[in-house]
């Protein structure tokens, strides 16, 4: 499904943004430049300038570009945490250079982020941005107390996947929506639909890494092999008698496992299917949730970010 090329356009003058005025020490703009140059969806960023487009603020772009220096630096943090070797298709910055230089980085785009809402001066967008921030650094640590727990629950992990994903998106649509001033019955829709559609991406997210997709531009397995229990596999293990359970403990967390072997038996125990009921869900409820904001464009942008999310294989 093609987006609204509006958007798209007005998405490339906010990359423009975040490349402009780059530190001239050459450490600190070659790592910026590497970071920036492989271009993500700005899911965010998007969701940003479709909340602010109903009364167009001179400092909209801005606002976009803060959301995905916020993004960019969770993702940058994240690689160091997972030890990720790769990131939309390239190198992670901690495979090429080292951890340190992951963090730090990272650290600097947080800066650089934080300075531009100083620049807008808004309050209420600090706070929300600052709030959101706090709790994406909670999902992290959630997740990490997470590891190799195959006695989590479902709600924990549905909370690590708002903290995570569902959070930001939530921010970045109502941080639009501040800044243009708009009534409080939109804030209101246009926040409980986008953080809806943030879980329903993060739900994807887990499903799309048990698939041999070579086009994700990261390992599969890779949370499986790191140990994370994710919806696919917390659904088999639901679903597995104590035979199957021992099988499931044995490819948590395991380098070296058999992917096709692992695929072949979260699917066998439902675990795909699951999870796809419960993305089918989601989007169910982002739906009905983009229908009740008061503005017909946004409430059509919002369901086609839906279907994109539904739909996505990468």
């Amino acid at each position: 499904m093609t987006l609204n090329s509006t958007f798209t356009k007005e998405l490339e003058v906010v990359e423009n943004l975040i490349k402009k005025d780059l530190n001239k020490e050459n450490i600190i703009s070659g790592l910026y430049k590497y970071i920036f140059k492989s271009s993500g969806k700005k899911m965010r960023a998007r969701l940003s300038l479709i909340s602010s487009s109903v009364i167009k603020h001179k400092d909209r772009y801005k606002l976009a570009a803060i959301i995905e220096l916020l993004h960019t630096a969770t993702l940058v943090h994240d690689d160091v945490v997972d030890n990720s070797p790769t990131r939309r298709g390239n190198k992670s910055v901690n495979s090429i250079w080292t951890n340190s230089h992951g963090v730090l980085i990272g650290d600097y785009i947080y800066s650089k982020a934080f300075i531009l809402m100083v620049e807008i001066g808004n309050k209420n967008i600090l706070e929300e941005l600052a709030n959101a921030t706090n709790d994406i650094s909670q999902g992290e640590l959630m997740q990490l107390e997470a590891i190799n727990n195959t006695n989590i629950t479902l709600n924990k992990l549905k909370k690590i996947s708002y903290y995570k994903t569902g959070r930001l998106f939530e921010a970045s649509a109502k941080t639009g929506a501040l800044l243009s001033r708009i009534n409080k019955s939109y804030i209101n829709n246009i926040t409980e639909c986008s953080k809806n559609l943030g879980i329903l991406f993060q739900i994807k997210d887990d499903l799309l890494d048990y698939t041999n997709n070579l086009d994700l531009g990261k390992p599969s397995f890779q949370d499986l092999k790191e140990g994370k229990v994710t919806y696919p596999f917390f659904f088999a293990f639901k679903n597995a008698d104590l035979e199957d359970q021992k099988k499931l403990k044995g490819i948590l967390g395991n380098k070296k496992l058999n992917t096709k072997k692992a695929q072949l038996l979260i699917d066998n125990l439902n675990g795909i299917k699951k999870t796809q009921q419960l993305a089918e869900k989601y989007y169910i409820k982002t739906i009905e949730s983009a229908q009740k904001i008061n503005n017909k464009a946004v409430c059509k942008e919002m369901i086609e970010l839906a279907n994109v999310a539904i739909n996505r294989e990468k």
